[in-house]
């Protein structure tokens, strides 16, 4: 189901975000990345075949040319990118890697988020000549707010800017066209921090900042005032500024079992649809609410038809 209207905006792609697995090596405090009645062995990413299935799916579903997509009457795209996302997705490397294989083949174009904890020479290598984007989140460049956040791993090894940094260098040599986006949770912790010298080092084409969205916990949430001066520190950076009302219906996204799901502002949790693989695409969609205009307002638009 879609809500808003206006008039067909033309864009080069729709995004798709396929959280693959809950599981992370970090656990930070605000995290929204949870879903009902976890099991890791009904997370599609372990079984190859079922999710060439979905990616079949989304592929037919998301076609440009399929009209019969309810989005065709909002928005017109030139290609279909499939994002990886987690929980980590770098915990399962090796069937990430596989599955993104497939997802080239089927003829979407790749992006991944991660938290980088596990990005290493060998693996950038691997990845950077599959991916269009690589979306590294990053809270902070100390590693007692790091640590204070929930940003590291049980041993309290946390991410290492000098290392992400290196593996950027490394991806950017083997894939010129290699984009770098970098996510910024804003909370009481990190609000008074200015990041501008690691962003500039780093070069992202875009720098998205979020305002910690209090789904789970308002363990860290912060004011209007507080946000609004992270804000101003890094104006002169390029930054894409979500706050809470902007993440709400605007994303479409897929849970780790293949169903899709959305914030649900009644709940403050999540509204799923029925497995993908199971009722197909067209009516799992219908399950669920966009807002167009919010998803809109996310991506850029290369022209408005008349």
């Amino acid at each position: 189901m879609l809500t808003n209207s206006s008039p067909i905006s033309v864009q080069d792609e729709l995004v798709i975000n396929w959280h693959i697995t809950e599981a992370c090596n970090f656990a930070c405090r605000y995290c929204y990345a949870k879903w009902e009645k976890p099991d890791a062995s009904r997370e599609l990413i372990h079984d190859l075949p079922r999710s060439t299935q979905l990616m079949g799916e989304l592929r037919t579903f998301f076609a440009t040319a399929n009209l019969t997509n309810p989005l065709s009457q909002k928005i017109q795209w030139r290609s279909t990118r499939l994002n990886f996302a987690g929980g980590e997705p770098l915990l399962y490397d090796q069937q990430a890697l596989r599955t993104i294989k497939v997802a080239r083949e089927l003829g979407f174009s790749v992006s991944m988020i991660t938290n980088a904890s596990r990005l290493n020479t060998d693996l950038i290598r691997e990845l950077a000549p599959q991916l269009s984007l690589l979306g590294v989140s990053v809270d902070s460049t100390n590693a007692t707010r790091n640590r204070k956040i929930g940003r590291c791993d049980k041993q309290g090894q946390v991410l290492s800017v000098n290392t992400l940094a290196k593996n950027i260098r490394t991806g950017r040599e083997i894939n010129p066209d290699l984009r770098l986006k970098i996510n910024t949770v804003v909370n009481a912790l990190n609000f008074d921090e200015d990041m501008t010298d690691l962003i500039r080092e780093l070069d992202p084409e875009k720098w998205k900042v979020l305002r910690m969205l209090p789904t789970v916990t308002n363990d860290l949430n912060i004011s209007d005032a507080q946000f609004s001066a992270f804000i101003d520190r890094h104006a002169s950076l390029p930054l894409s500024i979500e706050d809470n009302v902007d993440m709400t219906k605007s994303y479409i996204m897929i849970d780790p079992q293949g169903r899709f799901f959305q914030n649900d502002a009644d709940t403050r949790g999540y509204r799923y649809s029925h497995p993908i693989i199971d009722v197909g695409a067209e009516q799992a969609f219908s399950q669920v609410s966009l807002s167009t205009d919010r998803y809109l307002a996310r991506y850029r638009s290369i022209a408005v038809a008349k």
